[in-house]
């Protein structure tokens, strides 16, 4: 099985860890993930993130694409959506017909039907986010398969705000065919959501750079690049950006465009 940060035997210091999960949200470090053995990824190590175990309708993974490193029977099964996004490396990414190769910010989205297929193309390891839930027909409307690359889209000032900027993966904004979006929120040292959120939606989310302060429920906590969270229906939620260096920012999904159903 081992472990997400490659760390086994006896440790020097206390066993602790920032990990705190709770009925409706949670936040887990790294220190203590383990790998995932999962049929059809070959030289590839992934980590179980959020599922429905936790209390998500959706599943989060980390995955590292070790060199020739590839998923070719496809990754998913019958009513599944699917996104993948690199954060580095070079991968050929395939919906079964459509066939790109993407680098670091590049990533594939396949609607219901379909599957992923990939191949780590590049040099040395390639690092990704994986995302999986069950679509949400829509009488009328369908989506359908999106590859780019995030670099390529312009950061918009989240609500009104120039310090805390956001960018959408996907056409949801503007396509009901798409119940779900990712998104990439990133706050400068010291900015913040401009209120404490409690909404419908389920959030995954990966912090990929900085550090930063998250309320979830009544609890403050401190989070940093590394970090997982999931975030149930109705959790109150807000953060700010704290450190020095680098901004606070994290990908994260959100289901949209549909009715709730009893």
């Amino acid at each position: 099985m081992g472990y997400l940060n490659n760390v086994t035997g006896y440790r020097d210091d206390l066993l602790q860890n920032r990990s705190v999960v709770k009925r409706n949200w949670a936040v887990i470090e790294p220190d203590g993930c383990v790998k995932n053995t999962i049929p059809g990824f070959e030289n590839c190590d992934i980590t179980i993130l959020g599922s429905p175990k936790l209390g998500g309708s959706f599943a989060d993974y980390l995955i590292t694409i070790h060199e020739g490193g590839k998923n070719t029977q496809g990754w998913g099964r019958a009513g599944e959506e699917l996104f993948l996004y690199i954060f580095n490396g070079t991968v050929k990414v395939s919906d079964g017909a459509d066939e790109q190769t993407v680098t670091d910010g590049g990533y594939i989205y396949v609607p219901e039907g379909k599957r992923i297929f990939f191949e780590n193309v590049g040099e040395g390891d390639a690092r990704g986010f994986m995302y999986k839930r069950l679509y949400e027909p829509l009488e009328g409307h369908e989506a359908h398969t999106v590859i780019g690359n995030i670099n390529d889209v312009e950061w918009v000032d989240y609500e009104g705000m120039s310090d805390v900027r956001v960018k959408d993966f996907l056409p949801s904004a503007t396509n009901l065919g798409f119940d779900m979006n990712m998104h990439i929120l990133s706050f400068k040292p010291g900015s913040c959501h401009g209120y404490i959120e409690t909404h419908f939606q389920e959030h995954g989310a990966y912090i990929y750079s900085g550090e930063g302060m998250y309320v979830l429920e009544d609890q403050w906590l401190p989070v940093k690049k590394g970090d997982y969270l999931y975030m149930g229906a109705y959790c109150p939620q807000a953060a700010y950006g704290i450190g020095r260096d680098e901004e606070f920012a994290y990908i994260y999904s959100k289901d949209c465009n549909r009715d709730v159903t009893l």
